[in-house]
């Protein structure tokens, strides 16, 4: 049903679909900031490019190593999910490792679950890290509930810089602990 791709332009159609979708709202594990141009088929080329790139970004300025993937159901893009490969002091307080979004439309039908299971095993299998942080706002519990349902253990609640709370996820990934937590 579902599968995990590299970020390709091949699937513009349909991811301009989904941006549509979310109305401009920040699309947490796509990689997309302010100032990208995927509205367009001349901006959403190098926008993948860039994607592509930040699995080798160097750490300077902040900015970590990072791996996209497009969860992807046949020919439609469905959402996106990226590692960051280790944590500044700023990802460790509310970033984290993975973020995940899925297009409003695709909601509820396990896409989010199912991806961030892939990425665990993939992870686990490489042997490193042996555990990865994962953050969701206080009042997201579709997220908080997959997150839970991966293994996630809840860490804490913080306050983030807007004044709202969120929650930090810690998930093992050494010693079986996935099998464990997938039953």
């Amino acid at each position: 049903m579902f599968a995990l791709v590299t970020p390709d332009v091949s699937f513009y159609p349909s991811f301009r679909e989904s941006h549509r979708e979310w109305g401009g709202v920040h699309q947490d594990g796509a990689g997309l900031f302010a100032g990208d141009d995927v509205t367009s088929p001349e901006g959403f080329e190098p926008w993948v490019r860039k994607l592509l790139d930040a699995e080798n970004a160097d750490g300077s300025g902040g900015i970590v190593p990072c791996t996209y993937r497009w969860i992807i159901s046949g020919s439609q893009y469905v959402g996106a999910i990226a590692f960051r490969h280790y944590l500044t002091p700023a990802l460790l307080n509310s970033g984290g490792h993975i973020g995940y979004g899925v297009r409003p439309s695709a909601r509820g039908q396990g896409a989010a679950s199912w991806a961030l299971r892939q990425v665990c095993y993939r992870l686990a299998e490489r042997g490193e890290p042996d555990r990865v942080l994962l953050t969701c706002d206080d009042a997201n519990a579709a997220s908080a509930r997959t997150i839970e349902r991966c293994g996630g253990e809840l860490a804490d609640v913080r306050v983030g810089a807007d004044g709202q709370p969120f929650r930090r996820y810690w998930i093992d990934l050494a010693g079986g602990s996935l099998d464990r937590a997938f039953r």
